[in-house]
C-alpha cells in the first residue's frame, strides 16, 4: 500500500494505491491520526488504485469518523472500484461515508 497526500488550500487529496489490509491499515491510522490533518476542513480519498480493503483499513476509517465529524472535516471517498465499493455497501458504510464517482463531485460535495 502506498499512501500519497497533496495538500490544496483547505483540502488533503489522499490517494491509496494497492491493498489496504491489516498491516498497511497501521500506516494509514498513522497518516488519518497526525493532528496536521486536523488543520484541514476536507479529506479527500481517492480510492482509483485502491484494489482491496479488508477489515482493518475499514476500521481505521470508521475509528476517525466522529472525529473528523466533531472538528466539521469532510471525508469524502471517490473513485472507488466497483469490488470495494461493494464492501461499502454490503456493510452499509455507504449510509455513514460519502462515496462519489469523481474528483469533481466530490469537490463539489466538499465545498457545500
Amino acid at each position: 500500500m502506498k499512501i500519497t497526500q497533496d495538500i490544496k488550500d483547505s483540502t488533503v487529496i489522499m490517494t491509496l494505491d494497492g491493498e489496504l489490509d491489516a498491516s498497511s491499515s497501521v500506516i494509514l491510522d498513522e497518516e488519518l491520526s497526525d493532528p496536521e490533518i486536523m488543520k484541514y476542513s476536507k479529506i479527500l480519498v481517492d480510492c482509483r488504485n485502491l484494489n482491496y480493503i479488508s477489515s482493518a483499513g475499514l476500521g481505521v476509517f470508521i475509528s476517525h469518523l466522529q472525529r473528523f465529524e466533531d472538528a466539521q472535516i469532510k471525508l469524502i471517498f471517490f473513485n472507488m472500484q466497483d469490488k470495494v465499493r461493494n464492501v461499502f455497501e454490503i456493510l452499509g458504510l455507504d449510509l455513514l461515508m460519502t462515496i462519489v464517482t469523481n474528483y469533481e463531485e466530490a469537490i463539489t460535495i466538499a465545498d457545500e
